[in-house]
């Protein structure tokens, strides 16, 4: 019997509480609003076709909560889940909790959109995106391809910027265009691969 295609596909968090005020998350530990909750469940909704077997996702309340959510609605509940902190978002350091326009105040625009949109350069005590790249990445290899070869749909649940990396990676995005790359909360991207896990169509699902 032959293998299924792979299917790789991406879901980033719902709302939370400080994307709702604005603030710059990172590595805190922050819960989901009720818009957030509203989002994973439509994503649920979004997936009702997609016959999910396994599913990653960053150890973040966040995250974890917005799978919670989708696995209940789509009555997937005893799926293999894998939990990590190497699909963290990336660290913000000093910034973590700051006001994203106060900080423009402060320290100006040009400035704070480079350490949010550089591939290189990273905030104070934080990580740029390339870093978070070089954690992303790594465990994509080690975890999530083994799956993908074995046929496998799999669905990852994670940040704006770790999938972000894991999206330039797969779409051999360049730095440039990363940047100007945005994933939306709650809405899946998803990947079908041929079988040496080379990308041959991506969408959102909608």
């Amino acid at each position: 019997m032959a293998k299924k295609q792979p299917v790789l596909i991406l879901l980033r968090h719902g709302q939370s509480l400080w994307n709702l005020e604005n603030r710059f998350t990172g590595w805190k530990d922050i819960d989901l609003t009720e818009v957030g909750k509203l989002e994973a469940s439509h994503a649920a909704v979004l997936l009702e076709n997609e016959h999910i077997e396994i599913a990653f996702t960053s150890s973040l309340k966040r995250a974890v909560h917005t799978l919670d959510i989708v696995l209940e609605a789509l009555s997937l509940e005893n799926i293999p889940v894998y939990q990590s902190n190497q699909l963290y978002e990336r660290a913000y350091g000093k910034l973590e909790g700051l006001n994203k326009d106060a900080t423009a105040l402060a320290y100006g625009l040009e400035q704070v959109m480079l350490w949010r949109r550089s591939f290189t350069v990273a905030p104070p005590g934080g990580e740029s995106l390339k870093d978070t790249a070089e954690r992303v990445i790594p465990y994509y290899y080690t975890h999530i391809t083994p799956k993908l070869m074995e046929g496998k749909t799999v669905l990852v649940v994670a940040h704006g910027n770790s999938l972000r990396a894991l999206m330039m990676y797969l779409e051999n995005l360049s730095p440039e265009q990363i940047c100007l790359t945005e994933l939306p909360t709650g809405v899946p991207r998803k990947y079908l691969m041929n079988p040496a896990l080379k990308v041959q169509k991506v969408m959102f699902i909608v």
